[in-house]
């Protein structure tokens, strides 16, 4: 589907480093098949080849209809230990073979629990599993991932923008598991919905400050920069999750800018759902706000979001930014340094992070950190 961007355009053959994916959204269509039939799940497809096609787009849309995908097969996944144990790895293995080294994806517990809200939100509930049994399946999926195929993966929890009661517990899960994998919190979802004061969503983020657990924050996606500001501000981010709309505040922007504010940018996911390049049938990435980042050499590093439901890999956002943004192996090693930097691994794990990466980009390392 990404092939009419990036047809003839040369990949970037060395190690990366992926900040922003979740772990939702990257699960193979055979799984998602195997698992539906085990559990009487029913699905719009009957073969590997026409799920994909059913669950995945190519056309500009909306964050909205976007969300509509999930609702398709996350019914044969949620609540089944034994399906997000395995998805779990296989992200790992998939990631291997894309060149990732260092990997951090992310996930709300409670929806891969099929936490009991109402409605349901993938349409019917889908097992016992509590949020906490969800974190600890798929940190053994990672670790059995890292075991065999010889990457760092780590894991960030996302509290839900419409349902603030689920953050306090987000937290606590984020402090229980901080030695086995996870390595912050963020918060997802319906950018409208602000954290309001003394609301949950603010409390946990305030208090994961004071435990030390880092945060990253979805906004500016779709939101304004009103959003980004009030990551930043309010519910202290130290990564911005999209954050394109910044551009509409150049007070905000430059600030951010000299903050070396971190932005996890997802050029192809953007332009699908309706964030970026709105209304453009054949999308000029040269008009992204991606090339404006690094024209003033931003800190940014590139990412996938839900590759699944995108039909792409780290491949199809690599080219799109070689093509129309000039971008050159130079440039995207220096944006995965800037990545590696950025992740939320322990500092003696970044260290070596860093290391390995400045050995195989054949680059002097003046200052590790």
């Amino acid at each position: 589907m990404a092939s009419k961007f990036v047809n003839g355009v040369s990949d970037f053959a060395k190690s990366r480093v992926e900040l922003h994916i979740h772990l939702d959204g990257a699960i193979r269509p055979s799984t998602i098949l195997e698992f539906a039939k085990k559990r009487g799940v029913r699905l719009p497809a009957d073969t590997e080849r026409e799920l994909h096609g059913c669950l995945s787009y190519g056309e500009p849309s909306s964050l909205t209809k976007f969300l509509e995908y999930f609702s398709l097969y996350m019914p044969a996944i949620a609540g089944d230990r034994n399906a997000i144990r395995r998805v779990a790895y296989e992200l790992v293995a998939d990631k291997v073979q894309q060149g990732v080294v260092y990997l951090e994806a992310r996930y709300s517990p409670q929806l891969l629990a099929n936490a009991e809200v109402t409605p349901v939100p993938w349409g019917q509930r889908g097992g016992d599993l509590t949020p906490d049994e969800v974190v600890s399946l798929v940190n053994q999926g990672f670790r059995e991932g890292e075991k065999e195929f010889g990457i760092t993966v780590r894991s960030i929890l996302c509290c839900m923008r419409h349902m603030p009661d689920w953050s306090p517990e987000v937290l606590r899960l984020c402090l229980k598991y901080r030695d086995a994998g996870v390595v912050a919190i963020d918060l997802a979802g319906d950018e409208s919905l602000v954290a309001e004061a003394g609301g949950p969503h603010r409390t946990a983020f305030l208090e994961a400050v004071r435990d030390g657990v880092h945060r990253t924050v979805h906004a500016g996606e779709v939101g304004s920069s009103k959003v980004v500001e009030e990551a930043v501000d309010v519910l202290r981010a130290e990564r911005i999750g999209h954050g394109y709309h910044t551009l509409e505040d150049p007070e905000l922007y430059a600030r951010l800018l000299k903050a070396n504010m971190h932005f996890e940018i997802c050029p192809w996911s953007s332009y699908l759902t309706g964030a970026c390049l709105s209304g453009e049938k054949e999308a000029d990435f040269s008009k992204h706000p991606v090339v404006r980042f690094h024209k003033d050499k931003a800190n940014f590093s590139i990412n996938t979001d839900d590759p699944l439901i995108f039909d792409s890999t780290l491949a199809t956002d690599y080219k799109i930014l070689r093509k129309y943004g000039g971008f050159t192996d130079s440039d995207f090693m220096e944006l995965n340094l800037n990545a590696a930097r950025a992740g939320f691994l322990a500092e003696p794990d970044k260290k070596q992070l860093l290391q390995r990466l400045y050995k195989e980009y054949g680059m002097e390392q003046d200052t590790i950190l």
